[in-house]
């Protein structure tokens, strides 16, 4: 089953387009949500995202355990990982080490390739773009900008294809040793 990897920058459709894709699937899907509510703002839109999705979709809210929850997804269900920007954001506010971090990254990537391997249904992950806007003013904002790009890289490579969305448009991103032939 396809695997889809849906990047951009903040409101730029991802999470739309996600929600829509799981809409016009046609059977079960299962979101697999990683914000975690620490604040008045993230409450809010947590609520304001779980009102947005269909009230027969699974959920399971998961701040840290990417890999297991992609495993544990329901054989048969469209998944939605949304999103592995917030995701990463809480391996650093619970203060995962670089090394531990880059782990659960190879473990959510694995987890995700034997998912499409197994035939067991269409999966959509979504991220952000962080590496077009300004340079991080500070070492920790450099370092979660580049673990991020790098695990955008994975996931891409992963995925069956991939789309850039900007203002809600989308451009399809192929290998560029396959357009450089």
């Amino acid at each position: 089953m396809p695997l889809t990897f849906l990047v951009g920058g903040a409101r730029s459709g991802k999470s739309t387009l996600a929600v829509q894709m799981g809409e016009h699937h046609g059977g079960p899907v299962h979101f697999i949500a990683t914000a975690q509510a620490f604040d008045d703002d993230l409450r809010a839109r947590v609520a304001r995202h779980r009102a947005e999705r269909p009230t027969t979709w699974t959920t399971a809210e998961v701040p840290l355990e990417l890999a297991s929850a992609v495993a544990d997804a329901p054989a048969g269900t469209f998944v939605i990982v949304d999103c592995l920007t917030v995701w990463l954001a809480n391996l650093f506010v619970h203060d995962v080490d670089h090394q531990r971090r880059a782990q659960y990254g190879h473990d959510a990537v694995a987890a995700l390739a034997e998912r499409r391997r197994s035939d067991v249904g269409p999966t959509v992950v979504v991220s952000n773009e962080v590496g077009m806007g300004v340079h991080p003013e500070t070492p920790a904002g450099r370092e979660y900008r580049d673990e991020l790009g790098r695990l955008n890289q994975l996931v891409a490579a992963t995925a069956d294809r991939s789309l850039l969305l900007v203002a809600g448009r989308a451009l399809r991103l192929e290998n560029p040793w396959d357009l450089l032939r």
